[in-house]
């Protein structure tokens, strides 16, 4: 396995993320904060940021699949959101994408703004991934 997870009993729990990953692997795949814009440059979700959350790991996938990188090579998990508070909703989004796969360490920071106007969330993740593509 590439990817060793843990959650030490001392932390308090992690809802959404795990506090601590240990990466094993030959290759690593660094994926630029991915955001709920469609091919064409529009943006997917409205100010809904489910439905965001949603579009921007749907942009994760397809960036990983480019890269050869399944959900269990993620080893870090960074979230740019307007709405850090919303940690919940943005979890539930995010299981609805990888099928509830254990989540990499994560974290969600508040900003005071993205890139385009309109954009709630920026997802960006690391991989490690074992041999060669």
């Amino acid at each position: 396995m590439v990817r060793e997870l843990y959650n030490p009993a001392a932390l308090h729990p992690a809802p959404g993320f795990s506090h601590i990953a240990v990466a094993r692997g030959d290759r690593l795949v660094f994926l630029a904060g991915q955001v709920a814009l469609d091919p064409q440059f529009g943006l997917v979700g409205g100010d809904d940021l489910y439905a965001q959350t949603v579009a921007a790991m749907n942009n994760v996938k397809i960036a990983m699949d480019a890269a050869g990188v399944g959900w269990d090579d993620i080893v870090r998990r960074t979230i740019y959101t307007l709405q850090p508070t919303a940690y919940e909703t943005i979890a539930r989004a995010i299981d609805a994408v990888t099928g509830g796969a254990a989540n990499p360490p994560q974290t969600i920071l508040g900003v005071t703004g993205l890139a385009v106007t309109g954009l709630l969330i920026e997802i960006e993740c690391t991989a490690v991934v074992a041999g060669e593509a």
